[in-house]
């Protein structure tokens, strides 16, 4: 199972980007979808997780600022970022949770003034 991010982009303190996650496995809810990212000097750390069921996992940095969601009809999981802080500033990837697909090349996001 293969897995395209894109979406990531410079972006001042406060505005907002979509990501999106296309997966090459039309069944891929059961794979728990997720987004991670790896900051600048960092491990990767999970961010965001939408379960088979629809249910929603955020880490707290993010709680409230971002939201998870999943297209059936395209094979795609989104992140939509909202409010996003210098600290947000990383490469992000999406996998399974836990991460048993092959990881993507990720989509760059960097929050600056």
């Amino acid at each position: 199972v293969q897995v395209v991010e894109s979406g990531g982009n410079l972006v001042q303190p406060g505005g907002s980007l979509r990501l999106s996650c296309e997966v090459s496995e039309s069944r891929f809810r059961i794979y728990h979808m997720s987004w991670y990212r790896r900051a600048p000097g960092k491990q990767r750390e999970l961010v965001a997780s939408i379960l088979n069921d629809g249910g929603t996992i955020y880490a707290d940095s993010v709680k409230g600022r971002f939201t998870i969601s999943s297209d059936d009809a395209k094979n795609t999981t989104y992140l939509q970022m909202n409010s996003l802080k210098p600290e947000d500033t990383a490469v992000y990837y999406c996998n399974g949770n836990p991460p048993t697909l092959n990881w993507g090349q990720g989509t760059q996001v960097t929050v600056f003034s």
